[in-house]
This record gives C-alpha cells, sequence and structure tokens, in this order.
C-alpha cells in the first residue's frame, strides 16, 4: 500500500459538551481523491480545520509526507505543502486574477503580504503566478478584475491560487457549491486531471461528483468515522445508507 501523503491519527475536538470530532484517522494517498462525506453537523468543517491549522485538535496528530505538522499554523503548513481551497471563496475580488495568484506565490516564496503591484515585477513571483493560472485555464483573464469572473471561474482561481504553493496534497471545501450542472461538470472534470499533480481530500455534498471522482470515501456521522471504502463499498453500506445516502444510490 502507498504511503500516505496527509493523514490523520485520533483527531478529537469537542466544543463545551459537543464532540464535533470524535478519534478520526483517515489518509490520502499520492494520486488519489478521497472524498469525506456526511450530513450536516457531521464535523467535517470541524475536521478541515483541524488538518488545515485553523482549529487546533484537543488529541490526535496531523501528518504531512509523515512530518507531525498538528502543532503548525496556518501560514506553515501552506508552506510545507498543504492547500486549502474554501466553501466560501476567499479571494480579493477588487484584484485582477494575476493579482490574486501572486498572493499565492508570495505565500510560497515565504515572503510577507504586501502591496501586490510591486510584487508583480518580481519575475520568479510572476512566472509562478502566470504558471498556475494556466494550468487551470485563465491564464487570457489574468488581466481581469475577479469579480468579473463566473462564479466556476472564481473556483477554478482559486484552485490556481493553490497551485502557486506547489502542493503535496489538496484540502478543498466544497469546490462545487453554487456551481450549475454544467459547471459542476467541468471542475469535476479539472479535478479528476488535478490528481496527479497532488492527491485530493475532497469534502463535497454533491454526490454525483464524489462518486465520479473518489477513489475511497470516508462517511462522517457525529464526529465519527462508521465508513470508509471504494465507492461500491460506501453504496452498498446499509449503516450510510441509513445515515447519509438513502435514496441517492
Amino acid at each position: 500500500m502507498a504511503k500516505a501523503v496527509l493523514e490523520t491519527k485520533g483527531l478529537r475536538k469537542a466544543f463545551g459538551a459537543l464532540q464535533a470530532t470524535d478519534d478520526v484517522s483517515i489518509s490520502l494517498r499520492a494520486g488519489e481523491i478521497h472524498a469525506i462525506i456526511g450530513p450536516n453537523g457531521a464535523g467535517k468543517s470541524t475536521l478541515i480545520g483541524q488538518i488545515s491549522g485553523a482549529l487546533t485538535p484537543d488529541a490526535g496528530q496531523v501528518l504531512l509526507c509523515g512530518k507531525d505538522v498538528t502543532g503548525l499554523p496556518v501560514q506553515a503548513r501552506a508552506r510545507a505543502g498543504l492547500a486549502r481551497t474554501f466553501q466560501i471563496s476567499q479571494l480579493a475580488m477588487e484584484d485582477t486574477v494575476l493579482q490574486n495568484a501572486a498572493l499565492g506565490a508570495l505565500g510560497a516564496f515565504g515572503r510577507p503580504f504586501g502591496m501586490v503591484r510591486p510584487v508583480l515585477r518580481d519575475t520568479a513571483i510572476r512566472d509562478r503566478a502566470e504558471a498556475a493560472l494556466e494550468r487551470v485555464g485563465l491564464l487570457d483573464q489574468r488581466a481581469m478584475r475577479t469579480a468579473e469572473l463566473s462564479h466556476g471561474q472564481r473556483r477554478q482561481l482559486e484552485v490556481a491560487v493553490a497551485l502557486t504553493l506547489e502542493p503535496r496534497a489538496f484540502v478543498m471545501d466544497e469546490p462545487m457549491a453554487g456551481l450549475g450542472t454544467e459547471g459542476s461538470a467541468r471542475l469535476t472534470g479539472f479535478l479528476d486531471e488535478l490528481r496527479s499533480q497532488a492527491p485530493i481530500l475532497l469534502v463535497e455534498h454533491d454526490m454525483d461528483a464524489v462518486f465520479a471522482l473518489a477513489d475511497r470515501i470516508s462517511v462522517l456521522v457525529y464526529g465519527r468515522v462508521i465508513a470508509s471504502g471504494t465507492v461500491e463499498e460506501i453504496r452498498r453500506d446499509p449503516a450510510v445508507r441509513e445515515a447519509y445516502l438513502g435514496d441517492e444510490t
């Protein structure tokens, strides 16, 4: 079995009496998409927060390429190669597409955030930003104001920003949110190709996308992983059908 690129071991996080994650152990291997699914309130956002560094676990570990990163803050994990995209866009809407990508490149080079325009005169940063935009198909839109992009294009730009980090793993929080059928299908195709660059831990409610993309699926209910396996194993699991999938299979 391939060695895990990203791994959690026994993650626990409570908010008062609520156990948001309860002994969660999952792994992400090279070249794969591992989907995390579950009903609202299952603890998916809390899990992603712990993996990315936004939340400190009460117990357990987060490992990136075998290195314990549990104590590292968000930016340090990003520099180590953990790239996250968000359910709600974190882009600077009044900046251009290239300026947004350049901000990601700044983080990749470990430089403090500052004025974007002078930064764009740095050839290394501009080249990395433009290479990421070309990878997601947005190079021709680099001078556009981000607010003028379609919703799907903004999702692509978020991936481009993540790509400037030259990530070892992606953590994606509901990338299909707000996309129509056509946009979801287009992004599904793009993510299918992206896994060859870095594996993807995918939190997603769009089950068509999950079943089309996932090599493995883990089902989170009330903070615990109740099942983990291939698409067909998850489809057939009676506990998963009762807790989450219902008639969707």
